[in-house]
């Protein structure tokens, strides 16, 4: 994928950029176009040429070559040969003008960057949107990119893109512009993404991506953030799955570092902020290898061979079985969840992902 020229790998879509940038290197392209049929219809009309004579005598006069004129020409044609010559001059600036700033500046590669990342967003399948990239959206960012997704970001600000781009060095899909907009959810591959999170600073603004995205997309997962109580309802009509409170969050965490802090301080190694990192994982019993399906939790004998543990199982019902029983047999639709290190999950989808 190209690099932008500046010394980060950001890469992404910048829609207002785009537009007036591509307007003008295209007004340049069509300004050249319009000139050469001016040139080639007044030569047709003044001195009635024929339409070869007058597409030659165009261009050498804009080519500014000077070879001789075909025949003779009238004082009509003069004046309009001396009118053309100085319209040409002021084309010639402007796209002069208009080619350094995509040389020098780094325009065009900017431009062919951007086009190509719009192809490689459009490419992408079961990936996940991340709308608005301030605190939460950033950290839900960076969490999906540890474990391997492919993300597109979608966001208004372009700065809070460069940044994190320039602090952490990591590459950057990103479509620029409003999250509520359906073409902007389109450009992001919406309709092809298989989750969505909505972090905007606004809850009714929230909603509507949510709502959106659901119009869009029936089958997405979608993940809403809230800063109200009363908007959790109605980011669940709009269509949201789940809605997260980051304010109700940290105050219950707070809360519990006082009352429960061993817990927390654990909880924090599973979220990856601890010294030393532990890493949740499921795996639905579907997704076994064929060999390993039907065998119970004691048979199937994770922690002696990968070193994680068995933590819980989701019934295809939705209820939970905790520390399930060692001779449960996972039945089709349900799901394990296992608790490990980095090193030992790996090992484990190794050995047991089909």
């Amino acid at each position: 994928m190209p690099q932008l020229p500046s010394s980060t790998n950001l890469q992404y879509t910048r829609a207002i950029w785009r537009r007036f940038a591509l307007t003008r290197f295209v007004g340049a392209l069509a300004l050249t176009g319009l000139s050469l049929l001016v040139g080639v219809g007044g030569f047709m009309w003044v001195e009635h040429y024929t339409l070869l004579e007058a597409f030659y005598m165009t261009m050498i006069t804009v080519s500014t070559v000077g070879f001789g004129e075909i025949h003779p020409m009238s004082p009509a044609g003069r004046l309009f040969v001396s009118l053309y010559i100085f319209f040409n001059l002021l084309m010639l600036a402007y796209l002069l003008s208009v080619l350094t700033t995509y040389i020098f500046d780094g325009g065009l590669r900017t431009m062919f960057a951007m086009l190509k990342n719009d192809q490689e967003i459009r490419a992408l399948h079961n990936h996940i949107i991340v709308c608005g990239f301030g605190r939460n959206g950033r950290k839900a960012f960076h969490e999906l990119r540890a474990n391997g997704a492919q993300v597109v970001v979608v966001e208004q600000n372009e700065e809070l893109v460069k940044d994190a781009a320039e602090a952490t060095g990591e590459v950057i899909k990103a479509v620029f512009g409003d999250a509520t907009n359906d073409d902007t959810l389109r450009a992001a591959g919406v309709e092809r993404a298989r989750a969505l999170i909505t972090a905007l600073p606004k809850d009714a603004d929230n909603v509507f991506v949510a709502l959106t995205a659901r119009e869009l997309s029936p089958g997405i997962t979608i993940v809403a953030r809230a800063s109200l109580k009363g908007s959790e309802a109605k980011l669940l009509r709009a269509g949201a799955d789940s809605v997260v409170m980051p304010d109700e969050i940290g105050g219950s965490h707070m809360a519990n570092l006082v009352m429960r802090p061993e817990v927390i301080r654990f909880l924090d190694m599973i979220s990856g902020l601890g010294p030393n990192k532990l890493r949740l994982e499921e795996l639905s019993s579907t997704e076994l290898r064929p060999e390993l399906r039907g065998l119970s939790i004691r048979e199937l004998d994770v922690r002696s061979r990968t070193g994680a543990t068995v933590i819980s199982l989701k019934h295809e019902t939705g209820d939970f079985t905790v520390s399930p029983p060692a001779d449960l047999v996972p039945a089709p639709g349900d799901v394990l969840l296992f608790l490990g290190t980095d090193a030992q999950v790996l090992t484990l989808l190794h050995q047991f992902r089909g």
